[in-house]
């Protein structure tokens, strides 16, 4: 059941790179009702992947759809550089961005996202003396291996799945 070897070897780097707004026009045109701002579902990843047929990467996401701490670009303040790496059939693998690395951006945003800088006091200490510029980054192990083993679901990779029908001791 598992994918062929071959099919991985197809897989060649580097993957084609959309923005999140030509991520938006390319689902509108393909039915899509979904508006800029709003974050993609699984439907929609599916699409993107299908349409490019492999891996892509999708960036440059609007700030309020990120986390408070990823780093907004300079020249455009309303959008983050972060990135999602989208597969075919799983949608999302990776999410990954850079991180902010000024505490007073840093106070900002989680004033702008409603959040209280003292349940952050651990996270601002690190910006308090300066920071150097960085990343980070997360990636489902479990969608890797549904992708690269071509499994249905992503629940087959997982060791100890939960669902409704799942009973525990």
């Amino acid at each position: 059941m598992g994918l062929d070897p071959k099919e991985l070897q197809k897989v060649k780097a580097p993957f084609p790179k959309i923005t999140y707004s030509e991520a938006i026009e390319r689902l509108n045109k393909k039915g899509f009702k979904i508006q800029w701002g709003e974050d993609f579902g699984f439907n929609e990843e599916r699409a993107l992947a299908d349409d490019l047929s492999g891996p892509l990467f999708v960036y440059a996401y609007p700030k309020k759809m990120r986390a408070f701490y990823v780093k907004a670009y300079p020249e455009k303040p309303e959008l983050v550089m972060s990135a999602d790496m989208i597969v075919p059939r799983i949608g999302e693998l990776t999410t990954g961005g850079a991180r902010v690395d000024d505490k007073d951006e840093l106070l900002k945003n989680l004033r702008m996202f409603d959040l209280r800088p003292e349940d952050y006091e651990w996270y601002i200490d690190l910006r308090k003396y300066g920071t150097v510029p960085h990343t980070g980054m997360g990636m489902g192990v479990e969608r890797l291996l549904a992708w690269m083993l071509n499994l249905e679901s992503v629940m087959d990779t997982i060791p100890f799945p939960r669902t409704t029908r799942r009973s525990y001791p």
